[in-house]
């Protein structure tokens, strides 16, 4: 089997629990991009893999005739052919609410960032300046968010301790509904919120869903907070739109490509602060995606994988 998560390495436990269950592990960690070629001769005879945010296209599965298994170290999947692989055979299966808790420790840690002006006031004193503008309190201020999975849930109790109101988008089952929680239409969401955070998963539908329209309904004073996927994000309409004084500013964890490329449209803008990625990147919860992928993948392999995302194989 092959392992590409940058943070699992030879004779880890991870490693350890694999070979015990008498796997062979190969591993290949992804470090920035990776040509798409590299990954398909690492795949060649390959059973299955644990794998990184890398892409696994159409083409590169198709490359990889023995592989059957695939388990994505965290709750994404965007960046996998999901459908290709069913075409091939290949079960591919995430880890839902695995890094939950870190992610929502982060998210209010990017929320109070953007209303303090952390960021700003740390790069002028570095600059030797010593910045005083003034910052919002977080109490009184009303919460949206976008998507309501395991780490939009665990916003909510961390939100409600510093005194915010939580409203969500109304596409939630009934059962998940918190009852402390107001479940409204996104267009009304936009227009009530002081911050916005983002927690949907990336498909077509929600591809480019923040876009200049969406800017335009939020409030002026309002932050923008994004630690799900960079793509839900019209990063050209939300630069313009902090620009043009649309929106107050955002803090996004995710970019459309990441590393963030010379030529992104969020460089250089006063009031948008980028982070490489870091929302789940905890000790505590790299631990238990390694041991839970782990457990998932020699599950797949033996026909009782639990959290298939590409049907029953």
């Amino acid at each position: 089997m092959l392992i590409t998560t940058d943070y699992l390495r030879p004779g880890d436990e991870v490693d350890r629990f694999l070979r015990d269950r008498g796997l062979e592990t190969r591993h290949l960690p992804l470090a920035g991009r990776r040509d798409p070629g590299e990954l398909a001769t690492a795949l060649a005879g390959i059973d299955a893999a644990l794998v990184a945010n890398e892409p696994l296209t159409a083409d590169v599965l198709a490359r990889a005739p023995r592989l059957r298994v695939v388990v994505r170290t965290g709750v994404g999947y965007d960046s996998i052919d999901v459908a290709a692989a069913a075409r091939l055979g290949i079960t591919v299966s995430n880890l839902p609410g695995v890094n939950a808790n870190a992610v929502a420790e982060y998210t209010l840690g990017l929320l109070l960032a953007g209303a303090r002006r952390l960021v700003q006031s740390a790069f002028g004193v570095a600059r030797g300046k010593w910045p005083r503008e003034d910052g919002h309190e977080l109490r009184g201020s009303t919460l949206g968010l976008i998507g309501y999975g395991a780490a939009a849930r665990a916003v909510v109790p961390l939100a409600r301790a510093f005194g915010m109101d939580v409203v969500c988008t109304t596409n939630v089952p009934a059962r998940l509904r918190d009852p402390g929680v107001r479940f409204t239409g996104l267009t009304e969401l936009l227009s009530t919120s002081d911050y916005v955070s983002v927690h949907t998963a990336l498909t077509e539908r929600t591809r480019g869903l923040l876009d200049a329209e969406a800017f335009r309904r939020m409030k002026p004073t309002a932050l923008l907070v994004n630690t799900a996927r960079g793509a839900i994000v019209d990063e050209a309409a939300l630069a313009a739109a902090v620009r043009a004084g649309e929106i107050a500013g955002a803090v996004l964890d995710v970019a459309a490509e990441e590393p963030l490329p010379p030529g992104s449209p969020l460089r250089g803008v006063a009031g948008i602060v980028v982070c490489s990625h870091l929302a789940g990147q905890t000790a505590e919860a790299r631990r238990a995606a390694g041991l839970r992928g782990a457990e998932e993948l020699v599950a797949a392999l033996a026909g009782r994988a639990r959290f298939v995302v590409n049907g029953e194989r």
